[in-house]
């Protein structure tokens, strides 16, 4: 078995896992999905459970593959663990990072998030993704990168749906997280980071409603590829 083309099947499907074009809680038709992608039943199924692992997926003996649900309780929990990793991620940052690490961030990430115009959601969603995955980095510890990264996976979509409105107030947190770093503020930016990742499980329902409007009527790449309007960068 070619390891390349697992490799491969496993991208496309993980995306399609990712952005709910696999249908929350739907069992997946592997003949279906093999013939759609070109691909043999073998490395496939190895695709596919490595996905289970991931929690991208979940797997039924006696039944078989099926794409992950989307209830708020579930996204809740997710939004709780990923805000006590991101608090945790600032925090060892502020006291870890090396100068010259904090300057390439704020030159890099930074930077780059702050730019809206123009982009998609899917875009703009990245570049807020790597601003805080790059933070982890500057914690220097490697198993809390790995864990923030999987969990941006499974809520990449809830925060796409959330991301057209939130920009101009994310925007302005990135900023003041920046400026907490910095300041080598631990207390401030863990005070800000908190604030700036948890959300309401009313505020969690209400995009759990959104999302399944756009994969059941519109289709979910309508969220990712929709244009930001009038947002420039403010330092």
């Amino acid at each position: 078995m070619s390891e390349t083309r697992v490799e491969t099947l496993y991208a496309r499907v993980k995306d399609m896992a990712v952005s709910f074009k696999l249908r929350p809680g739907e069992r997946i038709n592997e003949v279906s999905l093999a013939r759609e992608l070109n691909a043999s039943r073998t490395p496939l199924r190895e695709a596919l459970n490595r996905l289970v692992t991931e929690q991208l997926l979940s797997f039924q003996a006696g039944k078989g593959f099926f794409c992950r649900a989307l209830d708020a309780q579930s996204v809740f929990d997710l939004y709780e663990l990923r805000a006590s990793l991101e608090v945790l991620s600032v925090q060892l940052a502020c006291e870890r990072a090396s100068d010259e690490g904090i300057a390439e961030l704020k030159e890099n990430e930074f930077v780059d998030g702050m730019l809206y115009a123009g982009r998609t959601i899917g875009e703009a969603g990245a570049g807020d993704e790597a601003f805080h995955v790059s933070i982890a980095r500057l914690s220097g510890n490697s198993e809390l990168v790995t864990q923030l990264e999987r969990i941006n996976e499974r809520t990449r979509f809830i925060r796409w749906v959330a991301m057209a409105e939130a920009v101009v107030r994310t925007k302005g947190e990135h900023q003041v997280i920046m400026n907490a770093l910095e300041a080598r503020d631990a207390v401030k930016a863990a005070e800000v980071m908190r604030g700036h990742v948890m959300r309401r499980m009313d505020q969690i329902v209400a995009a759990v409603r959104e999302g399944f409007s756009n994969i059941y009527v519109s289709g979910p790449e309508e969220i990712f590829e929709r244009k930001l309007a009038g947002e420039e960068l403010t330092q």
